[in-house]
């Protein structure tokens, strides 16, 4: 499955450099470049950064860390459109690292990658079938709240968890930055590869240990999967260009088990990217995420980054000016 995923990931990436031999002005933001025309039904798009953050210090009496921080980030479509049917695939990649004081830590990991086959039924709906993968590049760890004789645990890990959800259903697109999607029909599957991520809080001490015994992600002891068959979910996305230079992603997701309505899943993703050059730009980035299976407690990842950008598009321009490019969910 790991190889999938990573030939997935460079047949999106090796699609933008594939096109016919004559050529036309398209835009990155407000940079115009030239871009080879595909005369297929498909459209692609690539974006990719790189972020590095160092600091260090020598003397200073005001006091400080040596540190380096390093991280990329990968978005990738690509859109089949033919009459009314339409198969939209995306990708979204993160991987970043921090060191200090010579320990070297995750930062960010994300691998979502979503493909959306529809049909449309009436000038703002499609039924359509949909699936949705999610994991980690690498192992991560915690380093807080551990017993005195440990300084990191290890709670996940590549494919722990990884979750795989299909759904069916009825999609609203009144517009070419926003899309509804409701699927009565959403069965999920979550796997666990490395049973080592299995981990407890001591109820005594607060501290957290390894538990071979303890049920993690939804996966029960001695299992390396769980499916729920009979859900529902619904998803909210919205891309669009809030001006020249300043673009705004993100996607809502709901989803819960017919039989377990007191365990909704909330699921919120958020990308504002703001252009300072061509090659330059910076990105916030927030995911909030409530899942009883992962936490009790609401989960939020924030990133702030400023660094190198890379942006290739064979998109079509629309008629509200919407960048379809920045659609990566």
């Amino acid at each position: 499955m790991k190889n999938v995923v990573y030939l997935l990931m460079g047949w999106l990436i090796q699609s933008q450099v594939t096109a016919q031999d004559s050529t036309r002005v398209t835009t990155n933001f407000k940079d115009t470049v030239a871009v080879k025309i595909d005369t297929s039904y498909w459209q692609r798009s690539f974006s990719g950064g790189l972020n590095f953050n160092q600091a260090s210090f020598s003397n200073w009496s005001g006091g400080g860390v040596n540190s380096v921080a390093i991280g990329g980030v990968i978005a990738a479509r690509a859109l089949y459109e033919k009459g009314k049917t339409s198969w939209d695939n995306t990708a979204d990649l993160q991987l970043g690292y921090v060191t200090q004081l010579g320990n070297t830590r995750k930062a960010a990991d994300q691998i979502i990658v979503i493909s959306v086959l529809g049909h449309q039924i009436a000038p703002k709906w499609d039924l359509f079938i949909s699936g949705t993968f999610n994991t980690f590049f690498t192992a991560g760890y915690r380093y807080d709240k551990l017993p005195a004789d440990q300084t990191s645990l290890k709670v996940s890990n590549f494919f722990a968890p990884a979750q795989l959800t299909f759904a069916a259903g009825l999609a609203y697109k009144p517009t070419d930055w926003f899309a509804l999607r409701l699927s009565p029909l959403a069965p999920r599957f979550t796997f666990l590869a490395d049973q080592s991520v299995r981990v407890r809080q001591d109820a005594t001490t607060g501290n957290y240990v390894a538990d071979p015994t303890q049920k993690v992600y939804g996966v029960d002891p001695g299992k390396s999967s769980r499916t729920e068959w009979l859900a529902f979910q619904l998803q909210a996305v919205l891309n669009k260009n809030l001006s020249e230079n300043v673009s705004l992603n993100t996607r809502y997701q709901l989803f819960t088990e017919y039989s377990q309505f007191n365990n909704i899943n909330h699921r919120l993703d958020l990308i504002l990217t703001a252009k300072v050059s061509r090659y330059l730009n910076t990105t916030l980035g927030f995911i909030a995420l409530y899942n009883k299976d992962f936490s009790a407690s609401l989960q939020i990842q924030q990133t702030v980054a400023i660094g190198l950008s890379y942006n290739l598009s064979s998109f079509r321009k629309k008629k509200d000016k919407a960048d379809p490019t920045s659609g990566r969910f």
